[in-house]
């Protein structure tokens, strides 16, 4: 079959993507310039590599290639640790840094210790933590981290490491910490062994690694060739006073340490040192993701200790997160349920930090001008874990002469009416001028029958959807006044599921009043902010009456939260909706029950993170109101505990910054 013939538009991106990877490549291996990061680079690549392959004719002798992904797994025994592992706190700015430092001090200061700390700086190697233990200077297991406590024993995969002694040079009892990790260059072998064999290609060194130390064959791991860097003692009878002189003593017992360690007198050395690394990581024949930079002096290690998951005394100053590069095929608006329109990139779907992407918020009007986006740009978008992606900067150098600048559009069908919108006074946001459009009116259905609301079960987006389109519901008390006989007409619906929508509608009639306050969306208003209002004004009836004064009166209630509440009420609308609404509702009545004022929540603000394993998150909020407790959405010096679950958010890092308590599930079912 014959290639299909390119264009003269794709053979010039293909022209332009070629010039762009060979000028980057320049920057980044021979000048040391970080333009953009290898995961961005590699992206331009793959693209280029995709067209040559699709279009043989525009290949070049001097073209760039790309490798392609493959893993591993298995299962083994498990081991206790003798020694708690922990993970690091994360930082990703300089700013970070600094108010790490910051933290640091103030601790030490409120010790009653003002000496100022010293840093050591040591690269931080992408590969598998590896817990060693010597007895008598003998190896006697190896162990992965796993969650801390208990870790799968890989002694006999460790043994083929030959970094790793199996003796020491002094007969000593020690348990010290590692990485292991595979080089680059013996990645490339393997790599290209596997290529010949027809076999899939592993992904980077750290997957291979993981893989390989977890084989149950030994055999198999010696053909791997892993490498180990030692970087702490865990556990002995002799460590000495500094993490510096710690690293060398390591090396005295016959151990392999990354020489690359420093000691920073100050913060300033230890930002220095981190961006002199972020040149230099990708000159090493290993995958370096940052810098670990830790108190360098082990008597104020000690002072500053640990928190839940983390030390005090050490952070992990990660290099900028993974980021690839993709086309804007499209910029389209959303309107929310308070009518604020948010304009949305549409993508060519793309890979980027572990999931497929392709759409990104543009935040609003301010945010387009700024990075000047436009539809059929080369953009690098930017994602770190579980965070929202985000475009961080137009590859304007890979333009073409079609794509213009974008135009801020005047109106937005589905904003209703003639479709104009208007910015909002004092922030970059718009919202459309007509305050009941289609499009915000079923997204606050959406938000009324949810699950922080009313909670209708069998009540969802698609459902509503084909109420509307039947004309069986234009207002919130609409839902309440279905009868069977209105459902039992539309498309997918049995006598089961309209009996048992029904019976779902009869159940929500009766609600608290924060859950009403959350179904009306009122702009500002969110789930923690409903309660508050709830609880302070006790009727719906009070709260309609009150003033922005009034408002502001509840703690963490400020003047936006409060006029926007006000003028919901006011609004002759809103007011007809609402009393429609309480024709066909009953709001529950509070049981009057208080707790004790000496009660482990009473009058405490408690700030929930992370998944909970034994409980929902809802569940967990309502036992605490009802213990007289005070959720809050967000950590401050105010706050009295954190709860924090598996998996948890900034949340987390916000309470080890200001140094409030946090606590586990485990121990919350305890004070329980």
């Amino acid at each position: 079959m014959s290639e299909i013939k390119p264009t003269n538009e794709l053979k010039s991106r293909v022209a332009k993507l070629r010039d762009a990877i060979n000028r980057y490549r320049y920057e980044y291996h021979v000048l040391d310039k970080l333009s953009i990061t290898e995961g961005a680079l590699d992206s331009l690549k793959k693209e280029l590599y995709d067209l040559e392959t699709k279009y043989p004719s525009l290949i070049t002798p001097d073209s760039p290639t790309q490798r392609v992904a493959g893993e591993p797994l298995p299962d083994l025994k498990k081991v206790r640790h003798e020694v708690a592992q922990w993970s690091f706190n994360d930082a990703f700015s300089i700013e970070d840094m600094r108010e790490f430092d910051a933290r640091v001090k103030r601790f030490l200061k409120a010790e009653g210790i003002n000496k100022n700390p010293t840093y050591t700086t040591e690269l931080k190697i992408d590969g598998l933590k590896i817990v060693f233990t010597y007895k008598n200077g003998n190896l006697i297991t190896g162990a992965t981290r796993g969650d801390g406590n208990i870790g799968e024993e890989v002694t006999h995969n460790v043994k083929t490491i030959e970094s790793v002694p199996l003796i020491l040079e002094k007969k000593i009892d020690v348990i010290v910490e590692g990485e292991v990790f595979m080089r680059k260059s013996v990645l490339e072998k393997l790599n290209k062994e596997r290529r010949k064999n027809n076999e899939e290609e592993f992904a980077n060194p750290r997957n291979v690694s993981a893989g390989s130390m977890r084989q149950l064959d030994a055999k198999i791991t010696a053909t791997r060739k892993l490498d180990a860097f030692i970087y702490d003692i865990a556990q002995s009878s002799k460590i000495p006073e500094t993490q510096f002189e710690e690293l060398n003593f390591l090396k005295d017992l016959g151990f392999k340490v990354n020489k690359h360690f420093n000691h920073a007198k100050n913060i300033e050395e230890v930002i220095s040192y981190w961006e002199l690394w972020q040149k230099k990581a990708i000159k090493e024949d290993y995958q370096i993701d940052g810098v670990v930079v830790k108190v360098n002096e082990r008597g104020l290690q000690e002072t500053l200790g640990f928190t839940g998951k983390a030390p005090r005394f050490a952070i992990a100053f990660k290099f900028p997160a993974e980021q690839v590069t993709t086309v804007v095929e499209d910029i389209v608006f959303q309107v929310g349920r308070t009518g604020v329109v948010t304009p949305v990139a549409h993508l060519k779907p793309v890979l980027v930090y572990g999931s497929v992407v392709s759409r990104a918020t543009l935040h609003n009007e301010d945010e387009i001008k700024r990075l000047d986006i436009r539809i059929g740009d080369t953009v690098i978008l930017q994602k770190a874990g579980d965070v929202i992606p985000d475009i961080v900067k137009v590859l304007t150098e890979l333009r073409t002469s079609k794509v213009k600048p974008f135009v801020w559009p005047k109106k937005i069908s589905a904003c209703g009416g003639d479709g104009s919108i208007e910015r909002i006074e004092g922030q970059a946001a718009w919202r459309c001028v007509e305050k009941n459009s289609f499009a915000q009116w079923k997204r606050k259905l959406y938000h009324f029958a949810g699950k922080h609301a009313f909670d209708i079960e069998g009540l969802g987006p698609k459902i509503i959807d084909l109420l509307l389109e039947n004309d069986l519901i234009t207002s919130f008390d609409d839902i309440f006044t279905l009868k069977k006989g209105d459902l039992l007409t539309l498309p997918r619906f049995a006598e089961k599921s309209v009996d048992n929508l029904i019976e779902s509608i009869e159940k929500a009639k009766e609600i608290e009043l924060a859950r009403l306050i959350i179904g009306l969306s009122i702009p500002q208003v969110g789930e923690e902010t409903a309660y508050d209002l709830a609880s302070h004004f006790r009727t719906i009836d009070n709260l309609s009456k009150a003033n922005v004064e009034e408002i502001m009166n509840i703690y963490g209630v400020g003047e936006i939260v409060a006029k926007s509440a006000v003028d919901w009420f006011f609004d002759k609308e809103n007011n007809k909706q609402l009393e429609k609404l309480l024709r066909v509702i009953t709001i529950k009545k509070e049981s009057g029950k208080k707790v004790s004022s000496s009660g482990v929540f009473s009058e405490k603000k408690i700030v929930l993170t992370g998944t909970l394993l034994k409980m929902s998150r809802d569940e967990a909020k309502e036992i605490i109101r009802k213990m007289g407790g005070n959720i809050v959405s967000s950590v401050s010096k105010n706050t009295d505990f954190v709860i924090v679950g598996e998996n948890p958010g900034s949340k987390y890092d916000d309470a080890n910054n200001l140094g409030i308590k946090i606590i586990n599930e485990d121990e919350f079912l305890k004070m329980l």
